[in-house]
């Protein structure tokens, strides 16, 4: 079953879209089935798997309104993962899903993805830079957030309504959703801020911080251009190596995941084992 994973920042230039493109290369080199679904209007995760935002025929858009059925829109790319494109029709699809019938309103995102579940390893949604419906809608559909932040003093400040929001969905329609991780990016080792507030990051979040850290580079802003990952692009560049060291550490997190779900159901079946063992020991002692 597929892990749901949301890569959402209120604030724009974090290096979100860059992190949803790059840790599906990442993990679609790795071996693993992986979609992205673009939910920015922006459309620039699209670009930045070599599809043209405008030529696709059926978006996440046509899915969300559900004029298209959810497999109809997905689009093979040629660094082997799936993707669901996006583009400006989003901005019109938010709209109708807050003023339309009942049909296309509200958050149903986690429906629509249900059925490919089985069909991945893990999907990967790149969230518009705001705390809209579209974005509520990813994040209730997630299993997990990935929050990307520059380390920098508006950025610590603006995190504040995200958890907020992931809070309010955790105590209502999504209890489950986790924090995956914060991935500080953009770093410049040798800024005195960026370091202060990579410490803050430590502080508050704990283990919940990434590992990796995603310098900045000349090659990351380059790949997009080109319609590809830093993966396929230039995987020797200094981004090119965090990001595939990202991949490995979300893949780490995931096994150790699936190792304790594991314990967890041998603890559970050992338990009731012993339940059933206790009780006709009862009984027979009473007979």
């Amino acid at each position: 079953m597929a892990r749901i994973m949301a890569v959402a920042n209120q604030k724009g230039g974090v290096g979100k879209t860059t992190t949803a493109v790059n840790l599906t290369a990442g993990l679609a080199r790795m071996s693993k089935r992986v979609l992205l679904i673009d939910l920015d209007p922006q459309g620039n995760a699209t670009m930045g798997s070599g599809v043209d935002k405008r030529e696709p025929e059926n978006t996440i858009c046509e899915v969300l309104l559900r004029e298209c059925d959810i497999k109809e829109a997905i689009i093979r790319t040629e660094e082997q993962f799936d993707l669901i494109p996006g583009n400006m029709d989003l901005t019109a699809a938010e709209i109708e899903m807050i003023t339309g019938d009942e049909a296309k309103r509200g958050l149903h995102l986690d429906e629509l993805l249900e059925p490919l579940r089985g069909n991945y390893d893990f999907i990967i949604i790149d969230c518009p830079p705001s705390l809209s419906l579209l974005t509520i809608n990813a994040l209730n559909a997630a299993d997990s957030v990935i929050i990307p932040m520059q380390c920098e003093y508006y950025a610590l400040e603006g995190i504040s309504s995200l958890m907020d929001t992931i809070q309010a969905l955790q105590g209502s329609s999504n209890p489950g959703l986790e924090i995956e991780g914060v991935l500080r990016t953009m770093f410049d080792v040798r800024s005195k801020l960026a370091n202060a507030v990579s410490d803050e990051l430590m502080n508050f979040f704990g283990d919940r911080v990434f590992r990796t850290i995603v310098p900045r580079n000349v090659r990351l802003a380059e790949a997009p251009s080109y319609g590809q990952s830093i993966v396929g692009y230039d995987k020797g560049s200094r981004g090119g190596i965090a990001y595939i060291a990202l991949a490995g550490e979300v893949m780490r997190i995931h096994r150790e995941r699936e190792k304790a779900a594991r314990q967890q159901a041998r603890d559970a079946v050992n338990t009731e084992v012993a339940a059933d063992v206790a009780d006709t020991e009862s009984k027979e002692s009473v007979a």
